[in-house]
């Protein structure tokens, strides 16, 4: 079941306070970045934020399940989603931790 466009936009406004947040269809679900970094996906409806050491020492209780099958766990969000202050601090902790995107590489013209 691919996620509603609603309740993704629900969750990028949880954020918009961090600023630089969006949110980009992914192979059918979506992808949740803070300052160009990937922090989170929505799938199924449900928020899968990357696990980091600083956000496993910030929730305390945590559960972890795969976004989708065949994927590594990620910290499963419940209704910490709907507490827009704390859901903000764990994403700010996330990104600070998880190294820049790879720079995208050029792409050749065709047939040249």
């Amino acid at each position: 079941m691919a996620s509603d466009i609603n309740f993704v936009e629900y969750v990028v406004g949880q954020l918009e306070h961090l600023g630089e947040v969006s949110a980009r269809k992914m192979f059918g679900e979506y992808a949740i970045y803070h300052k160009e970094k990937l922090v989170a996906l929505v799938c199924d409806n449900q928020v899968f934020v990357k696990p980091t050491q600083a956000g496993r020492a910030f929730m305390g209780d945590v559960v972890e399940a795969p976004p989708y099958p065949g994927a590594k766990p990620s910290f499963l969000m419940g209704d910490q989603v709907e507490d827009k202050e704390w859901l903000g601090q764990l994403i700010r902790l996330t990104e600070k931790e998880l190294p820049a995107p790879k720079p995208k590489k050029e792409k050749k013209p065709a047939g040249g």
